[in-house]
């Protein structure tokens, strides 16, 4: 199934080329001129549930606060999570907080700052970002803008226990995300395999093909984010409204 997305960038809603994301070399692919709450009323009006708001880097709570009043509880907010945030994005009318910064240190897992935040708000108001790079073959879980190596490989074992801690999963294929040259088979077709929530993939997704791609290679517990691609991102490869009516012509799979 499609799920919608927001990604704010200094105020402003923007499609990036996720490797670029450092404090040099920033590459756009695309910038709004319609505030955050504009696509956040659209989404609204589709029924499309479960879509996000990243936050990537400061200056963008006011338009983040926007649209998730535009769109109460229909989207998830991430973007500098922590236990002394987490519910006051809640309250703001967040459905849930990605997290993944916040829960590493020093490259590895702190167990102890996840239990701490699943205390405060519970599991199932929590989704774990796994966004992740390859390195020698496996996909390492990247942080701090998508810049940092953690020692976290995602893989079977790793998604079985986070998934104890929360409610659902997002993966962004860091290598090909914003570059619109398709999606990241093999990481889907393992992402179906291994979680046992639900678990978003977003990256590279080029054409409305991909979007049935996705679901067939994840085995219907597989959802996709479309970005650049996207007419309503500036891009040609993909219509809004194809992705409206493909959810509403398949019926989503029991997880």
């Amino acid at each position: 199934m499609f799920r919608p997305c927001i990604d704010l960038h200094e105020g402003k809603v923007k499609q990036i080329v996720g490797g670029t994301l450092g404090d040099t070399g920033l590459r756009t692919n695309f910038v709004s001129e319609k505030p955050a709450a504009w696509f956040a009323e659209l989404y609204r009006r589709d029924q499309l549930a479960g879509g996000h708001v990243i936050m990537l880097g400061a200056g963008n709570e006011t338009a983040a606060r926007a649209a998730l009043a535009a769109y109460p509880n229909g989207l998830q907010i991430g973007g500098g999570v922590n236990p002394q945030n987490a519910r006051d994005w809640l309250d703001a009318g967040a459905s849930h907080v990605i997290v993944t910064s916040w829960v590493f240190r020093e490259g590895r897992v702190d167990w102890a700052r996840l239990e701490e935040l699943v205390k405060i708000i519970g599991k199932n108001r929590l989704v774990l970002d796994l966004s992740c790079r390859q390195r020698d073959g496996n996909y390492f879980v990247v942080t701090d803008r998508w810049q940092k190596f953690t020692e976290l490989v995602v893989n079977e074992e790793t998604l079985k226990r986070f998934s104890g801690y929360c409610a659902e999963f997002l993966v962004h294929a860091v290598d090909v995300e914003g570059l619109c040259r398709g999606i990241d088979r093999e990481l889907v077709k393992k992402l179906g395999q291994w979680s046992p929530i639900p678990t978003t993939y977003a990256g590279g997704a080029n054409s409305i093909s991909d979007l049935a791609a996705v679901t067939q290679l994840g085995g219907g517990k597989v959802d996709l984010t479309i970005g650049s691609a996207l007419d309503i991102f500036g891009g040609s490869g993909v219509a809004y409204e194809a992705c409206v009516k493909f959810n509403r012509t398949n019926s989503l799979p029991e997880r």
